[in-house]
């Protein structure tokens, strides 16, 4: 599938609900079906060595909705084979025809060689993956159509990788500025998606210290901090949980309007998608979040 046809299928703004990999079923099942109520285009489910299994957790949830696309921000692959990736993949795309999108991501050295594998050159293996996974062989009743898939990527190289070989990027932990950039390697085809985290809370203070909770985590892996010092941050914007011009460059704060505004930016800069992350106090779906912003954010893809 195309670039075009993906950004068609998922929409102009989804939902990426990290918290889907540590809630009870039931709660994940009845966020799926209210976020498709809402009117939200897609939504993607996050994978990390401690979570629900990706590829099980978006099956329970692609059962739970009816229209919802679903996609894997991101299958790790390191974790499992491409013969296995694949299979998975096939098996979701044919029972729910125009539904399921394949995220690949090379993920990170923390969440990869505990667990026995070795973490070497991301962009190397993600390519000899992607080599492999097209040579696949798969049995089974085949989608009608096939699997569209989107790497995480965020230096050049690999969103050239995405371009090439992929229907396109799904970028995390990004400013703007970056999606700007982003469209320009990949040209006017492949989808762009960007991720983005969002606190509902016009307090500074409290909205501040939501965002730094999670950032502190992903300030942590190289991957991402080498990105942000590429895209003009500093060493001392990525120490201590992230400077307030860091903190207010990567998530979006403040009421509706100002969420709005931010996913309008990146519009803007040139991305087809844009997956809202909403952050709360611990490990929560934010759906009362969601509801109060799916108004104004709907509104701006109109």
């Amino acid at each position: 599938m195309t670039g075009r046809a993906t950004a068609q299928l998922i929409g102009r703004v989804g939902v990426w609900l990290g918290a889907l990999g540590w809630v009870p079923a039931a709660d994940a099942r009845r966020a799926a079906t209210e976020i498709e109520n809402l009117g939200y285009g897609a939504l993607w489910v996050g994978e990390g060595h401690l979570t629900k299994e990706v590829f099980t957790n978006v099956g329970l949830l692609l059962a739970a909705a009816e229209r919802l696309p679903v996609v894997t921000a991101i299958a790790n692959i390191w974790v499992r084979d491409a013969t296995a990736m694949n299979a998975a993949a096939n098996t979701l795309a044919e029972a729910y025809p125009g539904r399921f999108v394949l995220g690949l991501g090379a993920s990170h050295a923390r969440q990869v060689d505990h667990r026995g594998h070795e973490y070497r050159k991301p962009l190397a293996a993600m390519g000899k993956y992607l080599d492999d996974l097209d040579a696949a062989e798969y049995g089974a009743p085949a989608p009608a159509i096939p699997v569209p898939r989107v790497l995480a990527a965020l230096r050049p190289r690999m969103l050239e990788l995405a371009r090439d070989r992929a229907a396109g990027a799904h970028p995390y932990l990004v400013p703007v500025e970056h999606t700007a950039r982003a469209r320009e390697i990949l040209g006017e085809e492949p989808l762009l998606a960007p991720e983005q985290a969002v606190v509902l809370e016009e307090d500074p203070v409290v909205a501040r210290r939501i965002a730094r909770a999670h950032l502190r985590f992903y300030l942590g892996l190289p991957n991402y901090v080498n990105n942000l010092l590429a895209c003009g941050f500093t060493d001392e914007d990525v120490a201590s949980g992230g400077s307030d011009r860091l903190v207010d460059r990567l998530v979006a704060w403040g009421g509706a309007e100002a969420i709005r505004s931010r996913v309008a930016e990146h519009l803007a800069a040139g991305a087809d998608h844009v997956a809202i992350h909403p952050l709360g106090e611990g490990r929560v779906l934010c759906q009362d979040q969601l509801r109060e912003l799916a108004p104004a954010l709907l509104e701006v893809t109109r």
